[in-house]
C-alpha cells in the first residue's frame, strides 16, 4: 500500500476524502502562496502545486502527495478570506442575488524513480445566491463563520440557505473536487480508494 499525504489542514478536504474511501495522513503544507499566473485556473493549479511541493522532501518511493487551493471570482476579481468583518459584509454583498466561480487547483506528485512528477488539474463551479439583505447578511458574520473562508461563506455552512442553485461539482466548492481528483488518477493508472495501487 503507497502512502498517501493530504497536504492540507483544512477540515472539509480531509472528510471529503475519507467519505471517499481514501485512506491518507495530513501533513499540511506552510509554502509561501507566491502566484506568478494571472488567469484563476492557473493561478489554483500552481498554488496546489506549491503546497503539495512543500510538504514533498525526501519521501519513499511510491509516495502519493495531495495538494489543493481554492478561489472564489466574482467579476474577474479574486475574493480571498476577508480581513475583518466589514470586509465579509461588503464580500456577501456584492455576491448576493449574483452568481460567481469558485475554482480548485489540484496537484497529485507521485514519488517516481526518486524525484516527484506532478499530475495538476483545475475545476470550475458556478454558484448563484438569492437576493440576501443587509441585515441577514449582517447577522451570518456575526456567527465568525465566514472569517477563515474564501469568498467569506462556506456553502455547506449557515450560508447555504441562500443558494440558489449549483452548476457542476459541489464538493469543489466546499474544497476538494474528489470525483474528478480520483477519476484523473484513475487515467494515470494510479486507484486512490485502493491505497494508490496501480491498476
Amino acid at each position: 500500500m503507497r502512502k498517501i499525504i493530504l497536504a492540507s489542514a483544512s477540515p472539509r478536504r480531509r472528510e471529503l476524502l475519507e467519505r471517499a474511501g481514501v485512506v491518507f495522513d495530513v501533513i499540511p503544507g506552510n509554502g509561501e502562496e507566491q502566484v506568478t499566473c494571472v488567469l484563476p485556473q492557473e493561478i489554483v493549479e500552481e498554488l496546489s502545486l506549491n503546497k503539495a511541493m512543500a510538504v514533498a522532501g525526501e519521501r519513499e518511493e511510491g509516495t502519493l502527495i495531495i495538494g489543493a487551493d481554492t478561489i472564489v471570482v466574482y467579476k474577474n476579481r479574486i475574493l480571498g478570506k476577508p480581513k475583518d468583518e466589514q470586509d465579509a459584509i461588503q464580500t456577501l454583498t456584492e455576491l448576493q442575488g449574483n452568481t460567481h466561480q469558485v475554482y480548485t487547483g489540484v496537484t497529485v506528485l507521485e514519488r517516481k524513480n526518486g524525484k516527484w512528477k506532478p499530475y495538476t488539474f483545475s475545476e470550475c463551479t458556478d454558484v448563484a445566491f438569492y437576493p440576501v439583505t443587509d441585515e441577514e447578511i449582517r447577522s451570518y458574520v456575526r456567527t465568525g463563520e465566514p472569517m477563515d473562508k474564501a469568498g467569506s461563506y462556506g456553502i455547506q455552512g449557515l450560508f447555504s440557505i441562500y443558494v440558489k442553485g449549483i452548476r457542476g461539482d459541489y464538493s469543489n466548492v466546499v474544497g476538494l473536487p474528489v470525483a474528478r481528483l480520483l477519476y484523473e488518477m484513475k487515467k494515470t493508472g494510479i486507484d486512490l480508494r485502493s491505497g494508490g495501487k496501480n491498476d
